[in-house]
């Protein structure tokens, strides 16, 4: 019976320390500001793709949510513009530098002008028409940004084939896969897919809500492929569980 206790005593335990070392890593996650703004874009997406456009419920829950994920990024722009003025790693390609300058100041705008957006929508800033204009703007500089992402990735992927191939070559007979900077370069080139589909995914949903093509790109669509790269947003900011440690 003793031992019994003992080894009940000892699984209780473990199961405690996987509970909290799991309820850490919520924690982690939650306490991003980042983190939070993608669960709520989630749902706003998700409203966006029941409700159809169609007023009730779900259109109600996506508006709120839309007005509230404003508030997370007040003062977001500075992330972007830090970025545009910091220097750019060495061995980059010319195009591809200012691709990603024009990326972090497409999308620093897009930031700075989505408060405005937010200060018309909660009454402080009276002039509606002008909101309304310097929102469907900043949508246009969103819009950009994926495009600029969607190019630099594509190209970053390109210059990462080319590196694995050379590390390939210099390993002649060896199996490349237990190769530590291979293996680097393959999760690197994982990495920079999931965001080239989530960039190209983002131009779509730019470009329903500019109404540009509003019979092909639906309310519907432009909410399914919002939610989509929502979640895509919410794998990677995923804390490793390298980083959480088990008392």
């Amino acid at each position: 019976v003793s031992l019994v206790c003992v080894l009940r005593e000892k699984m209780g335990s473990s199961t405690l320390d996987v509970t909290r070392a799991e309820l850490g890593l919520v924690v982690m996650y939650l306490n991003k500001a980042e983190a939070r703004d993608k669960l709520c874009r989630a749902i706003q997406y998700g409203s966006k793709f029941l409700s159809g456009g169609q007023p009730g419920t779900a259109q109600n829950v996506d508006k709120s949510t839309t007005l509230a994920r404003k508030v997370f990024r007040l003062f977001k722009f500075v992330n972007d513009l830090h970025g545009l003025i910091s220097p750019v790693p060495k061995g980059t390609p010319l195009p591809l530098a200012l691709l990603g300058k024009s990326k972090n100041a497409l999308l620093s705008t897009f930031l700075f002008l989505d408060q405005i957006v937010w200060l018309g929508r909660s009454g402080i800033y009276k002039n509606k028409e002008r909101a309304e204009l310097l929102g469907r703007i900043s949508l246009f500089c969103w819009m950009g940004s994926s495009v600029c992402t969607t190019l630099v990735e594509i190209g970053e992927i390109g210059r990462l084939s080319s590196s694995m191939k050379k590390i390939e070559k210099g390993l002649k007979n060896g199996n490349k896969y237990q190769d530590d900077k291979y293996r680097a370069k393959i999760k690197e080139s994982n990495e920079r897919s999931l965001a080239l589909i989530k960039a190209a995914m983002d131009i779509v949903v730019a470009v329903g809500l500019l109404r540009l093509y509003p019979k092909k790109i639906t309310p519907r669509v432009t909410g399914a492929f919002g939610f989509i790269t929502s979640l895509i947003s919410c794998y990677q900011l995923l804390p490793t569980r390298a980083k959480i440690k088990a008392p």
